[in-house]
């Protein structure tokens, strides 16, 4: 099905960010996941390509275009490598936009450039060890002292935390105001206080630097608070359906890309003196999976042309989210299941996409609380 979301600029960008991918980093990628961490020299390379914040004007090194479709087209190519621990598409399309409609003019010319160069690497701290989906239950504090804040607390699951530069953290700071009293600081690299425990080591999406970090008393600058004190969970919630919209994007991506390995391997793997998809079992398979992939990716190609117009809702994020997730982890354990014993073989791509597919039902709001969202709008 041909798609109508691009233009003939969009196209060249692509040809740009493949070109990228494939010689940058598909050749690395299994020496990253053995280490557990990519290459902190990617990300300049990357920032040197223009694929970091092509959003943020070029007053501060950006592209200067605000058009969403571009980071959906370098987070699609990603996926069709595999290249699931380059930690771009939280950068890129979590990080920038709190910063492009929060800041100050002040912190986007301290920052900005540096995101946009990979000179700086984002992160956001929302998830502490005990709080999972539940952003009301935060328990970390930032105490106004003076010009600062006293930040304490720790946070987990947090992706890109060991190479965070600038780290989005998600603090209380008026412990009797319930979510009105949540902000946003932003805590910077070499602040005192501030260390990063266990780069974690999770089933899959293994090159993925994914960490703790913890707060002791740090002092952070009331000029480093991001937007108004108070207003923290509010922007949580204006952001996070472009954070969920972003992981559909990789889940229908995923889908579609293992459909055609596997349609592949079935016409090349023979048995019983025949290539396996001339089977009828296999070809209803098959048929079953390429259809479902077409429907996710009819909505959510209409996710992104409402994220366009600024029109997306919070439910049809969810959704979306929680709709191609689901259909990513039963598409890869069904194309796993065609390619017998060898899908469990790790030197086959399947085996890898099963392992980092299952973490896409949890990160961004759980599919729990996706259809929690959907059904509320519903009025139940």
């Amino acid at each position: 099905m041909r798609r109508e979301l691009f233009t003939a600029d969009h196209d060249a960008f692509r040809d740009a960010a493949r070109t990228f991918v494939t010689k940058e980093i598909e050749p690395h990628h299994a020496q990253w996941e053995a280490d557990g961490i990519v290459s902190r020299e990617l990300w300049t390379k990357a920032g040197a390509q223009g694929l970091l914040g092509m959003d943020v004007p070029e007053s501060l090194g950006g592209g200067g275009v605000d058009d969403y479709r571009y980071q959906v087209i370098l987070d699609e190519e990603l996926v069709r490598v595999g290249a699931s621990g380059v930690g771009f598409p939280v950068h890129n399309d979590i990080i920038v936009p709190y910063l492009l409609k929060l800041a100050t003019e002040e912190q986007k010319r301290r920052w900005l450039p540096g995101f946009c160069s990979g000179e700086l690497v984002g992160a956001i701290a929302m998830t502490e060890p005990g709080v999972g989906s539940d952003l009301q239950g935060i328990t970390a504090t930032a105490v106004r002292d003076g010009d600062d804040y006293v930040l304490n607390g720790s946070k987990t699951f947090i992706s890109n935390g060991i190479h965070a530069d600038v780290v989005i953290v998600v603090a209380r700071t008026d412990p009797d105001a319930g979510h009105q009293g949540i902000s946003l600081l932003v805590v910077e690299r070499d602040m005192p206080g501030f260390e990063r425990g266990r780069n974690l080591d999770k089933i899959g999406l293994k090159a993925q630097d994914t960490a703790e970090l913890f707060f002791s008393d740090v002092r952070v600058p009331a000029a480093n608070l991001l937007g108004q004190e108070g207003m923290g969970f509010v922007y949580l919630m204006q952001n996070l359906p472009r954070e969920r919209l972003s992981i559909a994007v990789a889940a229908v991506a995923a889908v579609e890309h293992v459909v055609q390995q596997t349609k592949q391997y079935c016409l090349e793997r023979k048995a019983f003196g025949r290539p396996i998809g001339k089977f009828q079992n296999t070809r209803f398979e098959l048929a079953e999976m390429a259809t479902e992939a077409q429907i996710a990716r009819v909505f959510v190609d209409r996710c992104i042309t409402e994220h366009l117009s600024d029109a997306l809702s919070v439910e049809h994020a969810a959704m979306a989210k929680w709709w191609t997730t689901e259909l990513q982890v039963k598409v890869v354990d069904r194309c796993l299941q065609l390619h017998g014993g060898y899908g469990y073989m790790m030197e086959y791509p399947i085996a890898k996409a099963y392992l980092d597919s299952r973490v896409q039902t949890i990160y961004g709001g759980t599919t729990e609380i996706m259809k929690e969202i959907v059904g509320r709008s519903m009025g139940l």
